[in-house]
């Protein structure tokens, strides 16, 4: 995820910026542990705290508005959907606000029956109605959410949101009575209670959003402390700008007996190397990246805090397609068979990436998505000629743009090298933005080539390929194809799971064929996390539910930093 451009840096879904707010956050917490013998983490695992590093600055804490994991990782703690997710498997459920769910005989329609004792975190009962409420708002044009893409699944949701209906009444989502919600879809899918677990379809309690503004406004005051609403097993109780969001248990919560931590501090520390240092110092219990210098000292340590684990996420750059040189398909197709992706995760990330010939990760799911993008110089540089380049001395100054991060960084520069070497390309800059400044600049198409990330939004194939629909929130390229667009449509009606990832491979090639985007590697996850911390497991989309997680002491063995 989560998911969404992805800030991480390479683990990955793709994050991180500035020093000054780890800084500030870190000081906070050394003036706390440094009045005793005891680190911070030692005495946050007996208050039963959970230390998390984070990322960058959240953007938001409104699940309308997000988009990426770090933002999404927070929301998890203090909202609830439908359905939540799995301790411990991403392809099962755990019920949520929904005690139960059954779709019709082809999957076209599902209906959630909510429990009754669920709440908000301000007491009021939640019932059925705010869903409904909730699904109008993110879908309503003039919010214009970044991710409202994700209920196009609803009938009629996609032609609500562009504006072409106006009446939200036919889209298909309805309460019937407090604790019945029914969900009619523009086609068969069976995975989806996969897809209600995502961020964008967890409800908004709307009195609260109208105490501040009207319902489409994105940015108000009800997002802080003691203003803010929400229905999870936590509450924001600070939120302190470049150092720390805390939560804390909400006793309106109706499984709030079986919460096991009292409270999360989720530490915005963009910089990697600040933030191992913090786990090194006893500040964290967990660290939301590694730096990949350090992954190989950790491994020959034999250290146990250390975490390697398969993660469904893609890391790419997005070509712009309507501004020169990348508008030019052939170019595009030069500097993606350029790119030696093997050499990349073995001498740069180091952190058990998988190069990626393609853009749809493998994964539980049994997708078989196509490898075409491999690395090959000698049809690269042909591709070059064919884009009308002798060589690539001629060819115009264009930029990388990334999210400052000393580890996308470290990729931007060897594939710079890369395009030198293999095609002659000299001319081409590579620009730090800081970012939230870097999502804006993206979102407006404002490059030639930008660093991105993409984490599954839950386990199928089409989480990768709908973002790459015409008009798609998320695409961001000005990418268009109508074959594509028409597979992709053709896939939402399709049942028989084999013959839709048939129709979902094919699109797939068309995509890489055109190549808007250029594969680099699938994520791992490469990250610490200190022995206090129990009944964490290994997860596909890294979505832990934070309820389940323990804190206790545990076995120090092996806890020396190399």
């Amino acid at each position: 995820m989560i998911r969404k451009l992805k800030d991480r840096a390479p683990q990955g879904n793709l994050k991180r910026l500035t020093l000054l707010g780890p800084v500030l956050g870190l000081t906070l917490l050394v003036t706390v542990s440094g009045c005793g013998r005891e680190s911070r983490v030692e005495m946050a695992t007996q208050e039963k705290i959970l230390i998390m590093g984070n990322g960058a600055e959240p953007k938001a804490l409104d699940p309308h508005i997000v988009s990426s994991v770090g933002d999404s990782n927070i929301l998890r703690a203090l909202f609830e959907g439908l359905v939540a997710y799995h301790p411990t498997n991403d392809m099962l459920h755990e019920p949520g606000v929904a005690e139960r769910w059954e779709p019709n005989e082809d999957f076209s329609e599902w209906t959630f029956y909510l429990r009754k004792n669920a709440s908000w975190s301000n007491g009021d009962t939640l019932t059925a109605h705010d869903f409904v409420y909730s699904y109008n708002r993110i879908l309503h044009p003039e919010m214009a959410a970044p991710y409202s893409s994700m209920l196009y699944f609803l009938k009629n949701a996609e032609e609500f949101n562009k504006g072409e209906i106006k009446d939200f009444s036919k889209v298909g989502v309805k309460a019937e009575g407090d604790y019945k919600l029914i969900c009619t879809l523009k086609g068969p899918t069976p995975y989806f209670p996969d897809v209600v677990k995502h961020t964008t379809w967890l409800p908004v309690h709307g009195p609260t959003i109208e105490k501040f503004g009207n319902i489409t406004d994105p940015y108000t005051e009800w997002q802080k402390p003691g203003n803010h609403v929400s229905n999870g097993a936590f509450t924001l109780t600070a939120w302190r700008i470049n150092a720390y969001v805390k939560v804390r248990r909400n006793p309106y919560y109706w499984d709030a007996n079986n919460v096991k931590p009292n409270g999360i501090d989720f530490m915005p520390i963009d910089n990697v190397f600040t933030e191992e240092k913090a786990f090194r110092n006893g500040l964290l219990h967990y660290t939301y990246v590694l730096p990949e210098n350090l992954i190989a000292k950790y491994k020959e340590a034999d250290d146990p805090r250390l975490r390697t684990e398969t993660y469904a996420g893609s890391y790419f750059y997005r070509c712009n397609v309507n501004q020169a040189p990348t508008d030019n398909v052939n170019f595009r197709r030069a500097l993606a068979y350029a790119i030696d992706q093997e050499t990349i995760v073995e001498f740069v990330t180091r952190g058990g990436q998988q190069p990626a010939y393609g853009f749809t990760p493998p994964s539980e799911a049994g997708y078989d998505p196509p490898h075409v993008i491999a690395f090959d110089p000698e049809r690269a540089r042909q591709y070059l000629k064919e884009a009308g380049y002798e060589n690539g001395s001629d060819v115009p100054e264009f930029t990388v743009i990334i999210n400052t991060s000393e580890a996308h960084k470290s990729i931007a520069v060897a594939i710079q090298d890369m395009w030198k070497k293999h095609l002659g390309i000299k001319r081409v800059k590579i620009e730090n933005q800081e970012w939230k400044v870097f999502q804006q600049t993206v979102h407006d198409t404002n490059y030639e080539i930008s660093r991105a990330g993409w984490i599954g939004d839950y386990v199928d194939p089409n989480t990768f390929l709908s973002m790459w629909v015409t008009g798609d929130s998320n695409n961001n390229t000005g990418w268009s194809n109508t074959e594509y667009d028409r597979l992709m449509e053709e896939s939402g009606l399709i049942s028989d799971p084999k013959e839709r990832y048939a129709r979902l491979r094919e699109a797939e090639q068309v995509l890489l064929d055109e190549v808007p985007i250029l594969p680099i590697y699938w994520y791992t996850r490469t990250y610490l996390i200190h022995p206090d911390v129990k009944n964490w497991h290994p997860l596909l989309l890294d979505n832990h539910p934070y309820k389940h997680i323990d804190l206790a002491v545990g076995d120090k063995k092996g806890g020396k930093a190399p």
